[in-house]
């Protein structure tokens, strides 16, 4: 009787788990770049009543495991890449990858991190910098002064000077290509890091090596369909129920057994 008390306890936390998984998607639904995320769940050991093939004492076998599941636990958290909606912001520096890959930034550190946000803009120095601060890289500097600013799909940064008439190329955006985004860390920020999971990277021409095309004046919005969450909330929130009853039918049991004898 109490393995049921415990088998149901792990569903339960299972469920919260996958309450707060959903309860973050939501919290991001407008983050720029945000990939959704899904709680994947696996059963627990199993104890071995009779095994398949033994004898029960007459001559014959058991044609089938007899075997009782412990629970659930979970696995991981997998991430879906799918592209968001592109939105329109006018803002030439705003950038976004219509395909794979990911901005490459540097941190202050030297190390470098990887984003789907292309809300750039001009530091003090006129390098091109994320909300946080941090540059792309290779680096990008545009020119004081200048009157204007153009992106084209190959990341070709061209800005027209003050004073001058025509535009000159000042820069070049590249896109890094990992063989694995699911295997990054998130670190916050609308951040990733490369881990070994995730494989190489390579960072190259926007278009090429599997990589998407840039489109300026656009961010990519979050992939998180609403619905979807809501849906799988109140599939969370039966499951709960389901094992909590399943706790209590427990104790009802355990509590006739009790009253047995007075």
């Amino acid at each position: 009787m109490l393995r049921s008390l415990y088998t149901a306890g792990t569903g339960m936390v299972a469920q919260q788990h996958n309450l707060d998984v959903i309860s973050n998607n939501l919290a991001n639904v407008n983050t720029t770049g945000f990939k959704q995320q899904r709680a994947e769940f696996q059963d627990l050991m199993y104890q071995t009543m009779r095994s398949a093939g033994v004898s029960d004492g007459s001559g014959s076998a058991a044609p089938e495991n007899m075997q009782i599941g412990l629970g659930v636990k979970l696995a991981g958290t997998s991430s879906n890449f799918q592209i968001g909606s592109m939105q329109n912001t006018g803002n030439s520096l705003n950038l976004a990858i219509s395909g794979n890959g990911f901005f490459k930034l540097t941190r202050p550190d030297g190390t470098a991190v990887y984003t789907r946000d292309g809300s750039f803009q001009p530091d003090a120095e006129g390098k091109l910098v994320s909300l946080d601060g941090l540059k792309l890289d290779p680096e990008v500097t545009i020119p004081p002064g200048a009157t204007s600013v153009t992106i084209n799909a190959q990341g070709d940064v061209a800005a027209v000077a003050s004073g001058d008439t025509s535009s000159k190329v000042v820069g070049k955006i590249q896109v890094s290509n990992v063989a694995n985004p699911a295997g990054m860390t998130r670190l916050g920020g609308n951040l990733f890091a490369a881990t070994e999971a995730s494989g190489d990277v390579q960072s190259g021409t926007p278009g090429e090596n599997g990589t998407g095309l840039l489109q300026s004046g656009y961010l990519e919005g979050s992939n998180v369909e609403v619905v979807e969450e809501m849906t799988r909330m109140i599939t969370a929130q039966r499951a709960y129920e389901i094992n909590s009853k399943a706790i209590q039918t427990a104790d009802d049991m355990l509590g006739i057994v009790n009253n047995l004898k007075r």
